[in-house]
């Protein structure tokens, strides 16, 4: 009996957290009508999301991510993402892949990096309507995914972004972070942690997949809508 009841309580308690939606706050989404927003968008490539946000918001403030951003190739809007040091940056064939994404995704403590990659066109294109998602953000909420970002980076003595890689072939530089990748701790989780910073709602625990984070998104701006608000300016 007492095995019984620990698996019951197991089952629920993992039932419980799976369906666990973190609140949004209305005070950073959506946009207020009096306020001028800003615009952002939601990446699936079908298994990893980013966000594309304007370059402007990523330096105002100051600080390491604007440092950061600071030395990027020219473009108006950045791709921001996250992953695993070494699979991440990695653009080889993924069968021969495997095995390092089996240590990205099981050994915990991974080193991590943050991705900022310049787009001089709108990188939306690319994407098919249903792979992308427009957010419109207050000033409060993109202050709030901003301060996100900067934190997951790691700084030197002189509190600087650290550089780690960069691809040839594209602009995308990788900086060093201060978090770690697991199964625990994907790509999605991390993005969803961003939308969460900028107040809107989310299911924390069931962000392992791409899919997850663009249907929270998506429910975020439909619920936004009904509240008959003025279209945001960018």
């Amino acid at each position: 009996m007492p095995g019984r009841l620990l698996i019951a309580t197991l089952i629920g308690l993992i039932a419980a957290l799976w369906t666990l939606t973190r609140p949004g706050d209305p005070a950073l989404y959506p946009a207020r009508p009096d306020e001028t927003g800003v615009m952002v968008y939601l990446l699936d490539n079908g298994f990893h999301t980013d966000l594309v946000v304007p370059r402007a918001a990523l330096i105002e403030g100051g600080g390491p991510l604007a440092e950061a951003t600071a030395i990027l190739g020219p473009g108006d809007w950045v791709l921001v993402g996250w992953g695993d040091a070494t699979f991440y940056v990695d653009q080889s064939p993924i069968p021969g892949r495997l095995a390092d994404g089996a240590r990205a995704f099981f050994r915990p403590g991974n080193a991590s990096v943050v991705m900022l990659d310049p787009e001089a066109s709108d990188p939306t294109r690319r994407f098919r309507p249903e792979d992308r998602q427009v957010l419109r953000l207050s000033r409060a909420g993109m202050a709030g995914l901003r301060a996100r970002v900067q934190a997951s980076l790691a700084t030197d003595a002189a509190g600087r972004p650290i550089l780690a890689a960069a691809r040839s072939g594209d602009d995308a530089r990788f900086f060093e972070s201060r978090e770690t990748f697991w199964i625990g701790h994907l790509c999605n989780h991390w993005t969803a942690e961003l939308l969460a910073a900028a107040g809107l709602p989310v299911r924390p625990f069931r962000a392992v997949t791409s899919g997850e984070v663009m249907r929270a998104a998506a429910l975020a701006e439909q619920d936004a809508a009904k509240l008959d608000l003025k279209p945001v300016r960018d």
